[in-house]
């Protein structure tokens, strides 16, 4: 959550730049009419007990000179009454103030365009050269029955829509994609691998800003009152929640792979075919914890991480920076990361780059302890190295060939057991 002090000391300024993201000013306003009540009640209470420790001393040498101290304690009397009268009233504004900070997204980087959707975003560069082919290229869902990889039916009698099974090349496939990142990013890139639990509890989905916001779009398991994560983020970067970390240590670099799963509430009419929106899938996600003074220059090269990844596959891509407006609600600055899939034409993202400030680790108590000896916040970051789902579905038809073969891109064979091609399946 953002720093109260923001909203205390520079309020207009504040409420300027969250007006940006389409919050209203009043919304600023109320966070900033509690923290002031919770100010005065703060000061109230101190004043009384002050007040309180000066009469006691007053009535012990009252009493023991033999004075009369029943008025006296009467007044301390009412005086503690009305200390646990504002130890009640302050405990109801400081959880009215935490819910409505909670409320309220990070502030956006001042240099992001502005704009309320996604006609706002930039595109930064575009990665590669696509020339339709002279054959006609078959979508995910297609070319997916040719090679007997999907079976989307079978997947709605076990589970229901959106819960896909892959088969055969295609499991062997994801699997193969999975490895891949995970080399990179350790073998190369300097992420410490890590294998997180896949259900979290309340409070690492508020630490990473999922709760609660995003409820009605995430799994709750109510007995145990445990989440199914929507993306490795919520544990991975949480992992250093309440810790204090060494200046000396920065950055810190996880990766891991995780199922992801997403209720996806209120997705109906969106794009919702085979693959395209699922409710369960794979990802490989990068988490950095940084020095504040380099979290920016830090997100260019974790945008780069993810970028080596598709570059590496041989596939055409685009780098958007998103508007004010469409970054997820805890980023100061996102990048996100396309690929074209031309049976589909269209654009499918299949990774975000966030730089989140202090945002998270305000929520998590994430510090490092500086050069100087100061603890301080860190500034958090993550990305995907990349979702699953969708970068099947561009490699499926990017990588197609007239005779409905697939090629499978060279990096991946090795982790394939050598095969260069995913062929159709006999009588298809």
């Amino acid at each position: 959550m953002i720093d109260i002090r923001k909203i205390r000391e520079d309020f207009e300024d504040t409420a300027a730049a969250l007006a940006r993201r389409g919050v209203e000013k009043e919304k600023v306003a109320a966070a900033k009419a509690l923290d002031e009540k919770r100010r005065a009640l703060v000061g109230e209470t101190e004043t009384l007990k002050a007040r309180r420790n000066a009469a006691s001393k007053d009535i012990g040498r009252i009493a023991k000179e033999g004075g009369d101290i029943a008025a006296a304690k009467e007044e301390m009397r009412k005086v503690g009454d009305r200390i646990a009268e504002i130890d009640r009233e302050l405990a109801e504004v400081e959880h009215g103030l935490r819910d409505a900070l909670l409320s309220i997204p990070n502030i956006p980087a001042p240099e992001i365009p502005t704009g309320m959707d996604s006609s706002a975003n930039v595109v930064v560069r575009t990665v590669g050269e696509w020339k339709d082919p002279s054959f006609e290229i078959l979508d995910h869902i297609k070319i997916g029955a040719k090679l007997g990889i999907f079976d989307f039916p079978r997947g709605v009698k076990l589970t229901g829509t959106g819960f896909p099974i892959i088969l055969g090349k295609g499991a062997k496939l994801q699997r193969a994609l999975i490895q891949y990142m995970l080399d990179v990013h350790c073998d190369r890139q300097g992420y410490t691998e890590m294998l997180p639990p896949f259900v979290v509890n309340t409070e690492s989905m508020t630490g990473t800003g999922q709760l609660p916001k995003f409820a009605e779009d995430l799994y709750h398991c109510e007995i145990d009152d445990f989440w199914l994560i929507p993306t490795a983020e919520v544990p991975v970067t949480n992992f250093h929640r309440d810790d204090i970390l060494a200046a000396k240590d920065l950055p810190v670099k996880l990766t891991a792979y995780t199922p992801c799963f997403r209720r996806e509430a209120g997705s109906a009419g969106k794009m919702t075919r085979g693959m395209l929106r699922v409710h369960q899938f794979d990802k490989v996600e990068m988490v950095n914890f940084v020095h504040p003074d380099k979290s920016f220059e830090q997100l260019e090269t974790l945008v780069g991480e993810a970028e080596d990844i598709l570059k590496s596959l041989g596939l055409h891509y685009r780098v958007l920076q998103l508007c004010s407006g469409d970054m997820g609600f805890s980023a100061a600055k996102c990048y996100d990361l396309e690929l074209w899939a031309p049976a589909e034409k269209q654009w499918l993202e299949v990774s975000s780059c966030s730089c989140f400030t202090d945002y998270q680790a305000r929520r998590l108590n994430c510090r490092f302890r500086d050069t100087d000896g100061k603890t301080k916040l860190v500034h958090t970051l993550n990305g995907s190295g990349v979702a699953l789902p969708r970068l099947v579905v561009a490699l499926l038809e990017q990588c197609q060939n007239a005779d409905g073969s697939v090629t499978v891109p060279e990096v991946l064979r090795p982790y394939m057991g050598g095969i260069e091609k995913l062929e159709p399946s006999e009588g298809t």
